[in-house]
């Protein structure tokens, strides 16, 4: 077997650990079936709602502003992390889904912390919303999402280490176009959608005032369909899109984990040579196998962990930007439990 197909293999034993996924977790759909399902119900009564939370390189004219408690002008922000090391044997990865175009750039728009312990064999996830509002060493207050593309890896591990006092070693990375052509050659996905969502969709079955639906359950999506379920920003939040790109990427890997990848090994290469990147070499991962066929089996090993109204607020700067605040007492105590094994 070629050195790049195993890289390739480890790389998605990585991220599916990162997705919490046991291999029986869903009942996956054929190519068949996939291309004969409706991918999203239409809502002729829809209308759309404005987000309290404004997607990045938007304009701020005329933005509508959050009600309930927002601040706005310049927020100070006074980091104090707890410092700590790491476990022994516990390894810091960072998973980003990007939403690269090539001409624009691209955000990690997609962010998520795993603690791998080899030593336990266990496994937590961290994800950091996009619009979280924090300093980034060198450079500015901005974006969380805004330090990986400024100044690399080590800026958004500098970031993460100034604020929140853990600092990843390695990171994986995918586009999100990637996303659709990955998907739609696993013949779709069956998606446990956790809440109604009505969106904005430019989809072949979006209702005549350009709407599509889905409904809370199992929702068999192809790849534009899913692209288009985790990035819907106008009539939900930032915080509402991490669940959903946690339920998407769930369903992915779900998938992934129930083929024959060997067999399918020169298909699944070919899709995501182009939209996998990461810092790790093969004597990096290969530490971590153990770990992966054990979570793998038992998902009671993996604990996952979201920011919620308790670790952030909304705030709009003087510029008009709205982004997310930061409480980071709540969120040291997310770190302290996920990273470091510690409980109250």
């Amino acid at each position: 077997m070629k050195r790049p197909f195993i890289r390739l293999i480890l790389v998605l034993i990585l991220v599916s650990i990162s997705c919490s996924l046991p291999a029986s977790a869903m009942q996956q759909p054929s190519p068949q079936a996939v291309s004969q399902l409706p991918l999203a119900t239409m809502d002729p009564n829809a209308t759309a709602t404005p987000t309290p939370f404004q997607p990045a390189g938007k304009t701020t004219t005329g933005a509508v502003k959050p009600s309930g408690g927002t601040s706005t002008g310049e927020p100070s922000l006074t980091p104090t992390p707890n410092k700590r090391k790491v476990p022994k044997g516990q390894i810091e990865l960072m998973v980003f889904g990007s939403d690269y175009r090539p001409s624009s750039g691209y955000r990690t728009d997609i962010m998520m912390l795993v603690s791998i312990n080899t030593n336990t064999h266990t496994v937590t996830v961290v994800s950091f919303p996009r619009d979280l509002y924090v300093p980034i060493p060198g450079w500015t207050t901005q974006r969380l999402n805004t330090a990986f593309p400024h100044g690399g890896f080590e800026m958004f591990a500098d970031t993460i280490e100034e604020n929140f006092g853990v600092r990843p070693q390695y990171y994986v990375m995918t586009n999100f176009q990637g996303f659709v052509s990955i998907i739609n050659s696993l013949g779709g996905i069956n998606v446990q959608v956790g809440q109604y969502l009505s969106d904005t969709c430019d989809l072949p079955q979006r209702d005549m005032n350009g709407y599509c639906t889905v409904n809370p359950g199992t929702v068999t999506m192809d790849g534009a369909t899913a692209l288009w379920y985790v990035r819907s920003r106008h009539t939900t939040n930032d915080l509402d899109r991490t669940r959903r790109a946690q339920e998407v990427l769930y369903a992915v890997f779900a998938k992934l984990m129930s083929l024959n990848a060997v067999q399918r090994l020169p298909e699944l290469y070919a899709a995501y040579s182009s939209s996998v990147e990461t810092n790790m070499d093969v004597k990096d991962m290969l530490p971590l196998l153990p770990t992966a066929s054990k979570v793998i089996s038992d998902s009671s090993l993996i604990k996952r962990y979201t920011f919620g109204s308790r670790e952030v607020s909304n705030y709009v700067t003087e510029t008009g930007a709205m982004v997310l605040l930061p409480n980071y007492d709540a969120i040291q105590e997310i770190i302290d439990e996920a990273v470091f094994g510690l409980e109250e």
